[in-house]
């Protein structure tokens, strides 16, 4: 059965020799690029274009046409390609649209050895865009899969290049055009998108626009323009709308033709790198697995309120057994719609599942719940690890499947532990005494983990208490002997700490721009450093909340990290001058609180705080190896 694709939906692929058959009912450029287990791009060779038709493993057409054919065999791929995009793209200076919206959408089919279509997709939602890639093999746990992308470019082809690395991308892309424009043909320069978006932490609307048949997924990138509003509908192949007939659904494939998932199974130099890939790998393909879901649902929605109102707006259909008849025929034809979806989206997730329940007991300390038994064993490590975990992600679609949360080492921003109630029911049902509690606990829980995830005396840890409130919460960081000295009270200490920190990173920006770290003071100390702020903004004047901003924006480049625990409002009073020091943070909730968004399709994910097991004295216990290895370095 073929599957019909729609945008961010996979299928895998039964055979490494493929043909893919482009029709656009105008003139397009075909291409494909061949990019790292990251999608991008090392260098021109690694693109097949009209001037360069032949690639290891690919084969585009030579020039700009309305149909084409492009021969695909991936088992002749370099082992270091991962990832081939087929890309589209409107030639300047033909007689043919300027952009994709105003023209029939392209459609695409991935042909087996046979001939027999093996998934197709109709790119629909496309405006303004001159540049498009339209679909991606892609290599996952040794097998192959086709994802539906549909990502356009307004910027053209060198945006699209310069979005998967491809070194000189405006020059690449105006050669690639000149190439396949006829004779005496002139490229003009690429034109450059007015504004970008960036992929940030905080979710924002829900993942799906538009009204089309199609629902269109706004993918949240860095350096892509938001995905414009679907243009108006197109006609493509395969059944007319109304008829009740349902594009089918990826099938199923049978149990035994599904690799079984195997820990480290990624790319990487370590096992401590592939762990890390393959767990990103996993967060990757869950976002576009209930993205598809999603815009299969919506698209199953959409046609039965559209059927609906065929029915209702013709007078001969709209009583009587006629127009009982037409609604039944729709209804079914949504229930078998939304069967498929939900049929496509189980046998994803139970891969996923299955993946995880073998990655899980696998993973390093630092990647390793509180629970994992692998703490039992924790010895404080020769040299850090690429990242740490920072709690659990999931969706609504299936709770139980839990992403751990990595976050790469060193730390490029400081942590926000919020004190304040959330988004979340979670949150509403705490007092404020017991979720500043909490946050409180999270911060230390945190703490632990880092300084667990660093050589013995390679993380110094600050800790800033000026009420004094949080003596209890600290015990586990002051009886162990893991900080540099108790933590700091009253506006004095906090004032004091603040310009000890303020000078060290002075000290060492003055060293790396001068290229002078030989010549720092002798005995100086060359840690990473935390510094833990508790109850801000109590004790804090004018001139210490300039210091902490400073911290925050100038520490991180030079090994001087901060970890806050405060709720928002408690500032309210110094107005927006802390607006910047909020935004510059990565926002951690003690509670659970659906406020993360992922870098490919921007659902909001719950997020889960990684809680120590109650009863549990692991805690205690990694803490006390990492005080005795404190010892053993400065003793």
């Amino acid at each position: 059965m073929t599957a019909e694709l729609v945008r961010g939906q996979n299928h895998p692929l039964p055979d490494t020799r493929l043909e893919l058959r482009v029709s656009a009912g105008h003139p397009v450029v075909a291409g494909a690029t061949l990019g790292d287990e990251h999608g991008q791009v090392a260098g021109a060779e690694w693109i097949a274009h009209p001037g360069a038709p032949v690639r290891p493993g690919v084969e585009v057409p030579g020039g700009a046409a309305a149909e084409h054919r492009i021969a695909v065999d991936l088992a002749a791929l370099p082992d270091s390609v991962h990832r081939l995009s087929v890309l589209l793209a409107l030639p300047p200076g033909a007689d043919g649209p300027a952009r994709f919206g105003t023209a029939a959408a392209p459609f695409v089919s991935v042909d087996g050895p046979a001939g027999a279509a093996v998934a197709t997709y109709t790119i629909t939602g496309l405006d303004r865009e001159s540049a498009v890639v339209a679909l991606e093999l892609y290599r996952r746990q040794g097998a192959w899969k086709v994802r539906a992308v549909g990502q356009g470019y307004e910027g053209g082809l060198a945006d699209l290049l310069a979005d998967q690395g491809a070194p000189d991308a405006a020059g690449l892309a105006a050669a690639v055009l000149d190439a396949a424009a006829p004779a005496g043909a002139s490229v003009p320069p690429p034109l450059v998108p007015e504004t970008a978006t960036a992929a940030h932490d905080t979710a924002g609307a829900s993942g799906t626009t538009g009204t089309s048949d199609t629902t269109t997924i706004s993918y949240a990138h860095p350096g892509r323009r938001p995905a414009s509003p679907p243009a108006a509908e197109q006609p493509r192949p395969g059944p007319a709308a109304g008829t009740g007939a349902v594009p089918p659904q990826p099938a199923a494939p049978p149990a035994e033709a599904r690799p079984a998932p195997v820990a480290g199974d990624a790319t990487g130099w370590t096992m401590d790198e592939r762990l890390y890939n393959q767990v990103w790998g996993m967060f990757e393909d869950l976002a576009r697995t209930v993205a598809a879901y999603r815009s299969a649902r919506d698209f199953a929605d959409h046609r039965l309120d559209r059927a609906i109102d065929q029915v209702l707006a013709d007078p001969a259909t709209r009583v009587g057994s006629a127009g009982d008849a037409a609604r039944a025929q729709a209804r079914a034809g949504h229930e078998e719609l939304m069967s498929r979806a939900q049929e496509a989206l189980d046998r994803d997730l139970a891969q996923l599942t299955a993946e995880s329940e073998v990655v899980e007991p696998a993973l390093p300390a630092a990647y390793a719940r509180w629970d994992n038994p692998v703490w039992h064993a924790y010895r404080v490590p020769e040299e850090p690890p690429m990242a740490v975990r920072l709690g659990d992600l999931h969706l609504p679609e299936r709770a139980a499947l839990r992403i751990p949360f990595l976050v790469r080492l060193p730390l490029e921003r400081g942590l926000w532990i919020d004190a304040g109630p959330g988004r979340t029911s979670a949150a509403g049902l705490l007092d404020e005494a017991e979720l500043r509690r909490l946050a409180l606990d999270s911060a230390v829980a945190h703490t632990a983990r880092l300084l667990a995830a660093h050589p013995a005396g390679g993380l110094t840890v600050h800790v800033l208490d000026p009420a004094g409130s949080g003596a209890a919460a600290f015990g586990p960081l002051v009886e162990t002997g893991v900080l540099a000295a108790p933590p700091a009270r009253g506006a004095a200490g906090v004032g004091a700490v603040l310009g000890q920190l303020t000078e060290r990173v002075d000290l060492l920006q003055m060293a790396v721009r001068g290229d002078a770290a030989e010549d720092l003071p002798p005995g100086f100390d060359a840690s990473r450093q935390l510094l833990v702020v508790h109850d801000f903004p109590h004790g804090f004047d004018d001139r210490a909340v300039t210091r902490l901003r400073y911290l925050a924006d100038e520490g991180p480049s030079v090994g001087v990290h901060l970890l806050m625990v405060a709720d928002r409002a408690d500032a309210a009073a110094y107005g927006p001058v802390l607006d910047p020091l909020w935004r510059s943070l990565l926002r951690l909730t003690p509670v659970p609180d659906d406020h993360l968004a992922d870098p490919w399709v921007g659902h909001a994910w719950t997020y889960e705080p990684p809680t120590v097991p109650p009863g549990s004295a692991v805690l205690w216990q990694v803490l006390g190896q990492v005080a005795e290895g404190r010892r053993r370095h400065l003793g």
